[in-house]
């Protein structure tokens, strides 16, 4: 199968992408690295009248950081995201992901960007943000707009991206010195879109300040926190000691989905499972 006709434009800076963008309305699409727009075009999925190219813009590459903060453009393939010294240095937790994102070929071309704002809800990197507290820094005819991560994600391949905007630039604050940080998904062969997934991010001690974020994805239509959870296991003078609360909480903290690869109990099963090998790695990495 073929796509539909379309008209194609490769925008040469920022603030022509945003005009094309709006001039076209609901018939405009960006294309970035393309690895989930270009398979749904074929199949005509969707049908834009013009596509317009932001591969090549400047403003939207480049991994810096400053005193508070790490910045991501949204540009940014997954490969310069798993081979940064930066990202290693202060986000392991993306570079763990990222082994888990699909094949080699497909890191060498997508992007960031674009990964989040597909909001695929069995998507790695979504999930990673709302652990680590990501800002998403979007562009429209309005001007710029932070949104929250956990605010971000709205639904299934849904987003609080209005049509005219562009998402830019994600900022991530520096993690304290304590911080861990764990990732793990569970798929029936590697590449494939996971089951159930785990990302979390924890800083402080038991009893003392302790602050955990565990983020489920592949569950339901969205990546979810679950905070029932994360309440039972901050308020534990031993973690493992809460862990079957923290489990038993997880059925109030997620709403798994029904589809050809897994039914909401199973599911629900492999989150719990999740959540002690999580916990087991979090708590190895303090002994280390």
């Amino acid at each position: 199968m073929k796509a539909y006709a379309f008209d194609y434009v490769r925008a040469k800076t920022l603030d022509e992408a945003l005009s094309l963008l709006e001039r076209a309305g609901d018939g405009g699409k960006l294309i970035a690295g393309g690895q989930s727009l270009v398979p749904a075009l074929n199949l005509r999925l969707l049908g834009p009248k013009l596509l317009i190219d932001i591969a090549h813009l400047s403003e939207l590459r480049g991994i810096t950081n400053d005193e508070s903060s790490i910045h991501l453009g949204a540009g940014t393939r997954h490969v310069e995201l798993a081979t940064s010294p930066l990202i290693g240095q202060h986000l392991p937790l993306l570079q763990t992901a990222i082994r888990h994102v699909a094949h080699a070929a497909i890191r060498n071309r997508g992007t960031l960007g674009g990964n989040l704002a597909h909001a695929d809800p069995a998507s790695e990197l979504p999930a990673c943000m709302i652990a680590l507290e990501a800002v998403m820094h979007v562009v429209g005819p309005k001007g710029e707009r932070h949104i929250d991560a956990a605010d971000f994600f709205k639904g299934l391949y849904e987003t609080a991206l209005e049509a005219d905007e562009i998402l830019v630039r994600i900022a991530i604050a520096r993690c304290p010195a304590d911080t861990r940080f764990h990732f793990n998904e569970l798929a029936r062969r590697a590449g494939d879109y996971a089951m159930a997934g785990l990302a979390m991010v924890m800083h402080g001690t038991p009893g003392h300040g302790l602050r955990i974020r565990p983020v489920f994805f592949g569950i339901g239509d969205r990546p979810v926190l679950a905070s029932q959870a994360a309440r039972c296991l901050e308020q534990a003078t031993h973690m493992m000691d809460a862990l079957a609360d923290a489990q038993q909480a997880l059925l109030h903290d997620l709403q798994p989905q029904d589809d050809l690869q897994a039914d909401p109990e199973t599911r629900m099963q492999l989150a719990q499972v999740l959540l002690k090998r999580g916990l087991a790695d979090l708590m190895a990495q303090g002994r280390g």
